[in-house]
C-alpha cells in the first residue's frame, strides 16, 4: 500500500537519496497528484508562516518593539516581553484579535488559487 504511493512520486521535486520520496505516516497511500499538490502547497504556506515566526521572535528579543501602546489601560508594547511570556501580558481582547486575523487570513485571504 505504501509502495504504490512511493512509486507515483518518487520523481517529484526534493525526494532525493538517501530517503527518495519520505511519507512515513502514509498520508499519500493512494493519494492522487491533486492530492500530493495540495499537501505541498500547504506545508510551504505553514513553513513560511513559521518562518515569520521565527523572525518575529527574533526581532522582539532584539527589543525592537512598536512605538505606543497595546491596549486603552496605558500597558505599553515596550513592557510586553518576547516569547511565551508575552500570552500572560497581551490582554484577552488583544489575543483573540490575533487569533481572529489568523482565522480570516487562513480562511480567506491565503486560499490556493489555481488559475483555472
Amino acid at each position: 500500500r505504501h509502495v504504490g504511493a512511493l512509486k507515483a512520486f518518487e520523481d517529484e521535486i526534493g525526494a532525493q537519496p538517501p530517503l527518495g520520496f519520505f511519507d512515513p505516516l502514509g498520508l499519500l497511500d493512494g493519494a492522487d497528484s491533486a492530492r500530493f499538490n495540495r499537501l505541498r502547497y500547504v506545508e510551504i504556506k505553514h513553513g513560511r508562516v513559521c518562518m515569520l515566526a521565527v523572525l518575529g521572535h527574533i526581532v522582539t528579543t532584539a527589543g525592537v518593539r512598536l512605538p505606543g501602546d497595546i491596549d486603552y489601560h496605558g500597558t505599553s508594547f515596550a513592557s510586553i516581553p518576547s516569547g511565551l511570556a508575552a500570552l500572560s501580558k497581551v490582554p484577552a481582547a488583544g489575543l483573540l484579535q490575533i487569533f481572529l486575523f489568523i482565522g480570516f487570513l487562513e480562511l480567506g485571504v491565503m486560499k490556493d488559487i489555481t488559475g483555472d
